[in-house]
């Protein structure tokens, strides 16, 4: 009994801890598609970015928000973005098809975060590709209503299904940094070893050490290009859809 009262108690002071982190941000109101607190956009901007979504749960039942922040209040935009999907709702109940935009100008930072139910589609490679090619070069122009205008863009054509290049190019991608991120030392060791071996074996002589020196050998050179892998106004409201942290950011 005491075991699970403890399991009970760690529980709960989980949950309020999280509901207390919740409650202490100050979220905008969610009056749109396109909640510009920043002020970053021009009226014909949130108009031309209203239809575009408008028509995207429209022809899919997805929901995407556009919303750009004058303040991140202290937290990261992975914790703000999971938090603000959540308090907000976006996306089906039954689906959990939502997705935010978010940019934080003082913070220069932004993010795709993404509901559960997209996160097949929308994937973090996919939502990480989106923001390095189509909006952080805008961004980094000083030209955030052409990076929101552009990322917003990728998200629907991906939605839509109209993104077959689109995500093959963020799997290269993807795929592409993880060999570059990956340690060296295991080919530095293998290297290594191979030619302690091959020396040793060619200074000692005998049938067995010719043998295991040409395999070695072998592997060496037939290994050097085998790193890598595969990648795979009024108020308004979201549907109930919930957040569970998917999404990728960027900074400029």
């Amino acid at each position: 009994m005491t075991l699970r009262r403890a399991i009970i108690t760690a529980i709960a002071w989980i949950g309020l801890t999280c509901a207390a982190s919740a409650q202490s941000l100050v979220f905008p109101t969610l009056t749109g598609r396109v909640v510009d607190e920043a002020g970053l956009l021009e009226q014909a901007d949130r108009a031309a970015l209203t239809e575009t979504l408008a028509a995207l749960e429209a022809q899919t039942t997805d929901q995407v928000i556009v919303v750009t922040l004058k303040s991140l209040q202290g937290r990261t935009i992975e914790d703000y973005g999971f938090q603000l999907g959540r308090h907000w709702q976006i996306g089906q109940k039954d689906k959990n098809n939502g997705a935010l935009l978010i940019v934080a100008p003082a913070e220069h930072a932004v993010r795709i975060e993404v509901g559960y139910g997209l996160e097949g589609d929308l994937t973090d490679a996919v939502s990480k590709f989106i923001i390095e090619n189509a909006i952080l070069p805008h961004f980094k122009a000083g030209d955030f209503p052409d990076g929101i205008k552009r990322g917003v863009d990728d998200i629907v054509e991906v939605l839509t299904g109209d993104a077959g290049g689109l995500k093959r190019a963020a799997q290269k991608k993807a795929a592409a940094d993880r060999t570059a991120d990956a340690p060296a030392w295991p080919m530095i060791i293998l290297i290594l070893g191979g030619i302690f071996l091959i020396i040793y074996c060619a200074t000692r002589g005998g049938g067995f050490c010719r043998g295991l020196s040409q395999i070695l050998l072998v592997m060496l050179l037939s290994g050097r290009g085998s790193r890598g892998g595969n990648g795979d106004g009024p108020t308004w409201s979201g549907g109930g859809g919930s957040f569970g942290g998917g999404g990728a950011s960027g900074r400029w």
